[in-house]
């Protein structure tokens, strides 16, 4: 990625402002990370605490201009709309049940929008918001950022390309271990994760299971039109679901499975994918990202790397590495700021953006993940009946 589109097409970066991922968040330190890798970003102003003393001063730790780091989102929105240097986009990376009410501010006032997923707690909610985006003419860029790998990019344009044929089979799982422990939080204030008021109606499924989901249809290009769901937790007594696991009915009659959980001890961050076609399978897991391995019908399996000349388009541009380097979880991240900057920067200067750039996640991924949350819960509490996903 040599030189700045951005600044080339603005004269200058894109202005960002954040709203969340203050002291002792993990999350936050990738969104503004991923911000700055590619320059594409300066950082203006942010809400660093729900608590707008906290949020001051933690303002004034991070480096913010004086003056813009704000109390409150609301007063955030309301200051910047009155500069003449206000920000462009605000970026959204707080507890799950705040997400509506942030990103429907920040779109309501002008603003391009980068939020932290799941979009929201509800479906309502997801199909209010994803209407809003839609009619404000902005970018809303949703940080599924596991689609940013360029081997990730790399299966997506061979299924594109129709390297795998017609898709008869996808199968995809994320393992983790930390839940693993039987020792939950207890008291009046839980972690909000653990609060299904803030955290949503499932942890496993909002957490890493809209991560699962959306690898599935970000490769596949299929959508999941029917599941048969189990939801709850492996670990006796607790209260929040720690696993899930559904069979799937694709659209254009592939079939897949699909299983999630935060409870297997050992286990770091395993996410794996398989896509089987008509002329061979694809293979992908996130602790070994910088390879692909693509099995063909016939013939010797091949794996894919980054940096390598045979690379399609979409994975090159994702690439920042020589070849035999690997890539890594924050790069995956900054691809995404990288494409909605673009997009956002063409929107202002009135341009068409780069094809290329417009691969990230949008609102409409963030209403797919809910809807796909809301059949697996209610397939679950049906026994594992088969459920319709919500569809339009």
């Amino acid at each position: 990625m040599n030189g700045n589109p951005i600044v080339a097409l603005l004269g200058r970066r894109l202005r960002l402002a954040v709203a969340g991922g203050g002291a002792g968040s993990f999350i936050g330190g990738m969104h503004r990370m991923a911000a700055r890798l590619d320059d594409r970003y300066e950082l203006a102003a942010g809400v660093l605490s729900s608590d707008p003393a906290k949020a001051l001063e933690q303002g004034r730790g991070l480096g913010l201009p004086a003056g813009r780091a704000y109390g409150s989102v609301a007063a955030m929105l309301e200051a910047e709309s009155r500069r003449d240097d206000r920000v462009d986009v605000v970026a959204i990376m707080t507890p799950n049940d705040s997400h509506f009410e942030y990103a429907s501010a920040a779109l309501a006032a002008g603003y391009d929008v980068i939020c932290d997923k799941p979009m929201t707690n509800t479906l309502e909610e997801a199909e209010k918001l994803h209407a809003l985006a839609l009619g404000s003419g902005r970018v809303f860029c949703l940080t599924h950022n596991y689609t940013g790998y360029p081997m990730v990019r790399q299966a997506r344009a061979m299924v594109e390309a129709g390297q795998l044929g017609t898709i008869r089979l996808v199968q995809v799982e994320y393992v983790q271990g930390g839940k693993a422990d039987e020792s939950d939080p207890s008291g009046p204030r839980l972690p909000w994760r653990y609060d299904p008021s803030r955290g949503g109606p499932s942890l496993v499924l909002g957490d890493i299971g809209t991560h699962a989901h959306n690898l599935l249809r970000f490769i596949s290009r299929l959508e999941v039109e029917e599941l048969a769901a189990e939801a709850g937790a492996v670990v006796p007594g607790r209260t929040v679901h720690d696993y899930a696991g559904a069979l799937l009915r694709l659209s254009g009659g592939a079939r897949g499975s699909f299983w999630v959980t935060q409870a297997a001890a050992g286990v770091e961050n395993c996410l794996r994918i398989r896509v089987s076609g008509t002329l061979g399978s694809l293979e992908w897991q996130q602790e070994t990202p910088q390879e692909l391995v693509f099995k063909p019908l016939s013939g010797s399996a091949r794996i894919y790397t980054p940096g390598g000349p045979e690379l399609l388009p979409l994975a090159r541009r994702s690439s920042r590495i020589v070849k035999g380097h690997p890539e890594g979880f924050p790069e995956a991240f900054a691809n995404l700021y990288s494409d909605a900057a673009e997009a956002i920067a063409a929107r202002i200067a009135g341009k068409k953006p780069d094809p290329l750039a417009l691969y990230f996640p949008t609102s409409a991924d963030g209403l797919a993940g809910l809807r796909f949350v809301v059949a697996a819960v209610e397939s679950s509490a049906r026994g594992g009946a088969w459920v319709k996903v919500a569809r339009g």
